[in-house]
């Protein structure tokens, strides 16, 4: 298997090292359906780590990795996407 590598903003990096954060968000569009769900053979796809990265700084203190615990499907509202609630892959962070 292989990793998913995620850049965040360094804010929401420094609340995810802090463990106030648990989830990181994507939006359920096609790229991202693409990248967490669909496999050629239909199969769902599986990591065996998630790596954030502080935006796109390089080193290891700007990088924090987590065991692959899934994803769950959540409807949120974040300014992020905008002022309307969106569907969102949220991807587990946990230990």
């Amino acid at each position: 298997m292989s990793d998913l590598y995620l850049h965040v903003k360094t804010e929401y990096f420094k609340a995810i090292k802090r463990g106030d954060k648990t989830e990181e968000y994507r939006e359920h569009k096609k790229y991202w359906i693409e990248r967490l769900v669909e496999m050629p053979s239909g199969k769902k796809r599986e990591f065996d780590h998630v790596v954030i990265h502080n935006a796109y700084k390089p080193g290891d203190e700007n990088r924090l990795t987590f065991p692959w615990r899934g994803w769950t499907l959540k409807t949120i509202t974040h300014p992020h996407f905008g002022p309307d609630p969106v569907t969102v892959f949220a991807i587990k962070l946990e230990k």
